[in-house]
């Protein structure tokens, strides 16, 4: 499981492993920015990290997934598009928003009827969500509204000790969040233009 992962985190992750399956909310590195993750169906959990970033309640979470297949578990649908751009960027910093599957909670969704799902491109993070063996929420590791965290320091000065373990893989090389992208409609629609630019994404389909 670890086969891509330096030696000297392997512990860490781990921990995160476990601490997730308890309950408990870790922040990690990603491909982007740093994530702040929980299992996507533990209430209790999800409900800590909507409280420790100040998040309203209808602002739904994104989870990450650790491969395509895993996007079937809490989506009712992968429409012809989205595996268009699936296949073109991800894994990758593309999030795409699909019809949710019933064994997402309301809690994560923002009582809406869509889910945005992610599979990282880094090693450390798909470690961790394979160890886990669910998908995992994977919002952004700050306050709502404040700069999204790219080192563990950041994340430290933003949360302090509100979360269980923050694991330290240095600096985030993305450093800017992820495109997102709504592909419920006939023409995907983009919500925020990130990690992966518009005019890569029109090189594959057209975008409104």
């Amino acid at each position: 499981m670890f086969a891509e992962v330096p030696l000297e985190i392997e512990k860490q992750i781990k921990c995160g492993i476990a601490i997730l399956k308890d309950g408990g909310l870790v922040a990690f590195p990603t491909d982007t920015v740093y994530g702040l993750g929980a299992c996507f169906d533990n209430l209790d959990a999800v409900k800590r990290i909507y409280e420790v970033k100040k998040r309203p309640y209808d602002m739904g979470l994104p989870l990450l997934v650790a491969g395509e297949s895993q996007i079937s578990e809490v989506v009712e649908y992968i429409p012809d598009v989205a595996r268009l751009l699936i296949k073109r960027f991800l894994p990758g910093g593309l999030t795409l928003v699909l019809p949710r599957a019933q064994s997402v909670p309301d809690i994560v969704t923002g009582g809406g009827e869509t889910v945005a799902v992610r599979i990282p491109a880094h090693p450390l993070t798909i470690a961790l969500i394979r160890g886990v063996g669910k998908p995992v929420i994977g919002t952004s590791a700050n306050v709502s509204g404040k700069p999204s965290a790219i080192t563990a320091e950041e994340i430290r000065l933003q949360l302090g000790d509100e979360i269980d373990l923050i694991i330290d893989g240095g600096r985030c090389d993305g450093g800017r969040e992820s495109t997102i992208v709504d592909v419920t409609e006939d023409i995907p629609r983009l919500l925020r233009e990130g990690a992966i630019s518009r005019a890569e994404l029109e090189q594959v389909c057209r975008i409104i």
